[in-house]
């Protein structure tokens, strides 16, 4: 009895018919989106990086050879790309404090349905519009400059970040908030006390991945006049200048993997 009693735990929970059916339909649903938008997506055009390979080469020749020959440019273009991370701290600094409250406000076992939902609905349209239709948005309020940046990666990674740490705080175990609620805990204590250590990993695992993002789209907002190395890249770009180009491009990809190992050895530190 217990042989059988074993052999029947090892086996696979049965599933319905109704799952089963479910399950071929998403998967029947996902494959017909992808022939759908075969064609849209011109994935049939693929065996033109073949044919073209020469040109494309030509073209990447002097990215090949990338001018560092001018220490005084080289060192403006670092300048420049400490203003775009500069961009991205505050961008993400003023996302995260803009961000916790409206996660409470979105989380449905926090706030109440009449509340999560308006807020998630504003979430939505924030993470929607991209950095640099914000970003555009902002240079006519307060003109060319970082400032435009930051406000514009606020806005986005604020409706980012709400989401991510809401979905956080509805994952939560129930047990530790009650046993706040069963001491006379308000609710303000429940979210301190039972809530904020569980996401407090998961939050902040977010958080330096959002820095991470934001350095990169730091760098594409300079080509709309938000300042940084981005705008310097831009102009190298439309002079046809691609030694500087790859020059810039290497300073970019050298910050950026410094930015990963400083956030790697942060969360390490703090998760």
């Amino acid at each position: 009895m217990a042989e059988i009693a074993s052999l029947d735990a090892l086996r696979p929970p049965r599933t319905s018919l109704r799952d089963k059916l479910l399950t071929w339909g998403l998967w029947l649903g996902f494959g017909l989106l992808l022939a759908l938008s075969f064609k849209g997506a011109q994935i049939g055009d693929l065996p033109l990086l073949g044919r073209n390979w020469g040109n494309t080469s030509t073209y990447l020749r002097d990215y090949l050879h990338p001018d560092f020959s001018d220490r005084t440019t080289i060192a403006y273009y670092v300048r420049e790309m400490w203003v775009t991370i500069q961009v991205a701290i505050w961008g993400t600094v003023l996302s995260i404090g803009l961000a916790i409250p409206f996660s409470l406000l979105c989380a449905t076992n926090i706030a109440p349905a009449w509340i999560s939902f308006p807020v998630r609905r504003a979430m939505d349209m924030l993470r929607a519009v991209n950095e640099l239709v914000l970003g555009t948005a902002f240079l006519v309020a307060v003109g060319p400059g970082p400032l435009a940046g930051v406000l514009a990666l606020a806005l986005h990674n604020t409706g980012v970040l709400a989401k991510l740490f809401s979905e956080a705080v509805e994952a939560v175990d129930q047990p530790p908030i009650e046993g706040v609620r069963a001491t006379g805990g308000t609710r303000l204590q429940e979210i301190v006390w039972g809530v904020m250590p569980q996401v407090g990993p998961l939050w902040t695992s977010f958080a330096l991945y959002r820095f991470e993002s934001s350095a990169r789209s730091a760098t594409v907002l300079g080509l709309i006049g938000a300042g940084g190395i981005g705008q310097v890249l831009f102009d190298n770009i439309n002079s046809f200048n691609y030694a500087r180009v790859s020059a810039i491009a290497l300073i970019i990809i050298g910050a950026v993997i410094l930015i990963d190992m400083t956030s790697a050895a942060l969360r390490k530190r703090l998760v």
